[in-house]
Protein backbone atom coordinates (compact mmCIF):
# COMPACT_ATOMS: atom_id res chain seq x y z
CA UNK A 1 0.00 0.00 0.00
CA UNK A 2 1.44 3.33 -0.92
CA UNK A 3 1.67 6.05 2.17
CA UNK A 4 -1.05 8.67 1.35
CA UNK A 5 -1.04 12.11 2.73
CA UNK A 6 -4.00 13.84 4.10
CA UNK A 7 -3.65 17.47 4.97
CA UNK A 8 -5.96 18.96 7.19
CA UNK A 9 -7.00 22.72 7.34
CA UNK A 10 -9.12 25.70 9.10
CA UNK A 11 -11.63 27.39 7.10
CA UNK A 12 -13.69 30.02 8.37
CA UNK A 13 -16.25 28.98 5.50
CA UNK A 14 -15.72 25.72 4.21
CA UNK A 15 -18.39 26.13 1.25
CA UNK A 16 -16.03 29.32 -0.32
CA UNK A 17 -12.99 27.00 0.12
CA UNK A 18 -14.85 24.19 -1.34
CA UNK A 19 -16.02 26.52 -4.25
CA UNK A 20 -12.21 28.09 -4.47
CA UNK A 21 -10.20 24.39 -5.03
CA UNK A 22 -13.00 22.70 -7.02
CA UNK A 23 -12.20 26.00 -9.62
CA UNK A 24 -8.83 24.85 -9.65
CA UNK A 25 -9.67 21.53 -11.26
CA UNK A 26 -9.99 19.53 -7.94
CA UNK A 27 -12.88 17.15 -7.08
CA UNK A 28 -14.50 16.79 -3.67
CA UNK A 29 -14.63 13.10 -2.11
CA UNK A 30 -18.37 13.08 -1.44
CA UNK A 31 -17.75 10.37 1.38
CA UNK A 32 -16.37 13.02 3.71
CA UNK A 33 -18.11 16.36 2.28
CA UNK A 34 -20.32 17.27 4.30
CA UNK A 35 -21.84 21.19 5.36
CA UNK A 36 -18.77 22.38 7.83
CA UNK A 37 -16.27 19.36 5.91
CA UNK A 38 -14.83 18.96 2.36
CA UNK A 39 -12.60 16.44 1.17
CA UNK A 40 -10.38 17.76 -1.66
CA UNK A 41 -8.97 15.40 -4.04
CA UNK A 42 -5.79 16.56 -4.82
CA UNK A 43 -4.12 13.04 -6.36
CA UNK A 44 -4.77 9.83 -5.09
CA UNK A 45 -1.80 10.29 -3.09
CA UNK A 46 -2.97 13.52 -1.78
CA UNK A 47 -5.90 14.89 -0.06
CA UNK A 48 -6.82 18.13 1.68
CA UNK A 49 -9.67 18.23 4.53
CA UNK A 50 -10.71 21.78 4.89
CA UNK A 51 -12.41 21.35 8.08
CA UNK A 52 -14.80 24.24 9.65
CA UNK A 53 -12.95 25.79 12.81
CA UNK A 54 -15.40 24.80 15.19
CA UNK A 55 -14.43 21.02 13.74
CA UNK A 56 -11.19 21.62 13.22
CA UNK A 57 -10.44 22.86 16.68
CA UNK A 58 -11.50 19.67 18.11
CA UNK A 59 -8.42 18.17 17.17
CA UNK A 60 -5.67 20.56 18.99
CA UNK A 61 -6.02 21.68 22.59
CA UNK A 62 -3.45 24.80 20.77
CA UNK A 63 -5.18 27.92 19.74
CA UNK A 64 -6.48 27.91 15.66
CA UNK A 65 -3.77 29.63 13.69
CA UNK A 66 -5.43 32.90 11.89
CA UNK A 67 -3.28 32.07 8.36
CA UNK A 68 -4.05 36.02 7.71
CA UNK A 69 -1.72 36.41 10.33
CA UNK A 70 1.18 33.98 10.94
CA UNK A 71 2.21 31.39 8.31
CA UNK A 72 1.40 28.00 9.55
CA UNK A 73 2.91 26.07 6.49
CA UNK A 74 3.69 26.87 3.08
CA UNK A 75 2.07 23.61 1.27
CA UNK A 76 4.05 23.15 -2.02
CA UNK A 77 2.86 20.74 -5.08
CA UNK A 78 5.36 19.91 -7.30
CA UNK A 79 3.87 19.94 -11.42
CA UNK A 80 5.40 18.78 -14.89
CA UNK A 81 6.00 22.06 -16.49
CA UNK A 82 6.58 25.77 -16.15
CA UNK A 83 3.27 25.86 -17.90
CA UNK A 84 1.47 24.20 -15.22
CA UNK A 85 2.65 26.07 -12.30
CA UNK A 86 1.83 29.66 -14.29
CA UNK A 87 -1.90 27.78 -15.52
CA UNK A 88 -2.56 26.19 -11.81
CA UNK A 89 -1.31 29.75 -10.30
CA UNK A 90 -3.52 31.82 -12.48
CA UNK A 91 -6.80 29.64 -12.09
CA UNK A 92 -6.17 30.35 -8.49
CA UNK A 93 -5.65 34.09 -8.85
CA UNK A 94 -8.68 34.04 -11.12
CA UNK A 95 -11.02 32.29 -8.36
CA UNK A 96 -10.12 34.28 -5.25
CA UNK A 97 -6.67 33.73 -4.29
CA UNK A 98 -4.03 35.98 -3.22
CA UNK A 99 -1.05 36.45 -4.60
CA UNK A 100 2.49 35.92 -2.52
CA UNK A 101 5.17 38.56 -2.94
CA UNK A 102 8.03 36.06 -3.05
CA UNK A 103 11.84 35.76 -4.62
CA UNK A 104 13.02 34.00 -7.88
CA UNK A 105 14.67 30.78 -7.66
CA UNK A 106 17.23 29.02 -9.47
CA UNK A 107 16.90 25.66 -11.53
CA UNK A 108 12.97 25.65 -10.45
CA UNK A 109 9.94 28.05 -11.40
CA UNK A 110 7.73 28.45 -8.63
CA UNK A 111 4.67 30.68 -7.43
CA UNK A 112 2.48 30.89 -4.86
CA UNK A 113 -1.03 32.18 -3.95
CA UNK A 114 -2.81 32.34 -0.60
CA UNK A 115 -6.17 30.28 -0.49
CA UNK A 116 -9.36 31.99 0.59
CA UNK A 117 -8.12 31.30 4.37
CA UNK A 118 -4.85 32.30 3.83
CA UNK A 119 -2.90 29.27 3.72
CA UNK A 120 -0.14 29.94 1.55
CA UNK A 121 0.28 27.45 -1.66
CA UNK A 122 3.20 27.31 -3.84
CA UNK A 123 3.01 25.15 -6.80
CA UNK A 124 6.67 24.25 -8.12
CA UNK A 125 8.18 22.57 -11.42
CA UNK A 126 11.53 22.03 -10.77
CA UNK A 127 14.52 21.87 -14.14
CA UNK A 128 15.78 18.18 -14.34
CA UNK A 129 18.94 19.61 -15.67
CA UNK A 130 19.19 21.60 -12.84
CA UNK A 131 20.17 18.72 -10.65
CA UNK A 132 22.34 16.69 -13.02
CA UNK A 133 25.90 16.39 -11.83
Amino acid sequence: MSTKIIINLPSKDVEKAQSFYSALGYSMNPDFTEEDVACVVISDEIQVMVLAEKIFSKYTKREVADAWKVTETILALSVDSQEEVDALVDKALASGGSPVEQPDTHDMHSRSFYDPDGHMWEIVWFDPAGFED
